[in-house]
């Protein structure tokens, strides 16, 4: 099946929220995130800061949004991608895996620029709910669920279950965060993600079942 293009509005609104997540991922690492206002942010992508407003509700969240660009479209894209004979639990843990492990072309200093505040870092953790939506239309689809309560339910699941992995990836048990702020990812993230969404495969092997 061919995705439709976006309209032209659609595509503005998308130029102009890249525009402000590169800006202010640039700014925060040039300067620092806490030297870094909305107004800043704003400015650099020449747009007001009430548009500003209209697309993040704060700096992190801006911040975080260049380094998780599209990943939860990607999530749903690789789900769609995997066969039909590949078992729905595989293709979502298997899609979920090669995407958050994945930097997507960002550098370290992005990802290191998110252990070291604790506001990034829970800007980072909320940023999971995103891939809810996409995930479920994948899901799905893949079901035939016309309905969408049952993908649903199995998507926001999914997305939870990431969100546990992550934070114990980047707030590991028992290991302080030193005087500046910096934590120190504990662990393989691929084995947290699994183990996370293992509980996960009775559900999707149960909706597979179904008549």
């Amino acid at each position: 099946m061919t995705t439709p293009r976006p309209g032209l509005r659609e595509r503005k609104k998308q130029a102009t929220r890249k525009a402000l997540r590169e800006a202010a991922l640039r700014l925060a690492l040039e300067h620092g995130p806490d030297n870094v206002r909305v107004d800043d942010i704003a400015e650099a992508a020449s747009v007001s800061p009430r548009t500003y407003n209209n697309y993040f509700s704060s700096r992190e969240q801006a911040i975080v949004a260049a380094v998780t660009a599209e990943r939860e479209a990607r999530v749903a894209a690789a789900v769609a991608a995997r066969p039909a004979d590949v078992p729905l639990a595989d293709a979502v843990i298997e899609a979920i895996v090669e995407q958050y492990t994945d930097p997507g072309g960002h550098d370290r200093d992005a990802l290191l620029l998110i252990t070291t505040r604790p506001a990034l870092r829970d800007a980072f953790l909320d940023a999971t709910a995103e891939i809810e939506d996409p995930l479920t239309g994948a899901i799905a689809a893949r079901l035939g669920d016309t309905d969408q309560h049952t993908a649903r339910v199995l998507a926001a699941s999914a997305a939870a279950a990431v969100r546990v992995a992550l934070r114990r990836w980047l707030t590991p048990a028992g290991v302080p965060p030193t005087t500046s702020g910096l934590v120190v990812p504990s662990g393989s993230l691929p084995e947290l993600l699994r183990a996370t969404l293992a509980p996960l495969v009775p559900a999707f092997e149960a909706a597979e079942r179904r008549p």
